[in-house]
């Protein structure tokens, strides 16, 4: 047996797709599938996770970290790892991850300046420093923000 062959036993699934509370010949009549009385039978139960008034679980366990909403996960590299292609080549965030230089590639991706250039490319990513963008275009190359 695999995990691919796993299924549920026979019977023990229920469709959720059928009419509650429409009298006896329905197989779902009277309490409407509710059982009798209590809190949950009544309309107006709590919501999930409702504790009857004890501090639930989601307050009583610590928090930890915070995590911006509006922060973008920029994938960088150095200058030195365009050396792979070869002179006059564009090169995009496509030809990027074909090198694989880059294995995915996020919200984004910028040059840095680290390390040397020695041929002329045509550079189209997301952004550039200031010393990747003067090292490129010194050798005759392009930079084009997409």
């Amino acid at each position: 047996m695999e995990l691919s062959n796993l299924r549920p036993a026979e019977g023990s699934k229920h469709s959720d797709n059928f009419r509650r509370g429409r009298g006896h010949g329905s197989g779902n009549g009277k309490t409407a599938g509710k059982g009798h009385k209590g809190q949950k039978a009544r309309s107006g139960a709590p919501r999930v996770g409702f504790e009857g008034g004890q501090m639930p679980l989601y307050r009583r366990i610590p928090k930890r970290g915070f995590k911006c909403r509006n922060s973008k996960e920029i994938v960088a590299i150095n200058l030195g790892a365009l050396e792979v292609f070869d002179n006059g080549t564009t090169v995009d965030v496509n030809t990027l991850m074909e090198k694989g230089i880059v294995k995915n590639p996020r919200d984004g991706v910028k040059i840095l300046g680290n390390g040397e250039l020695t041929k002329k490319l045509d550079v189209k990513v997301n952004a550039f420093s200031a010393s990747a963008k003067e090292k490129i275009e010194s050798l005759g190359g392009t930079t084009e923000v997409m």
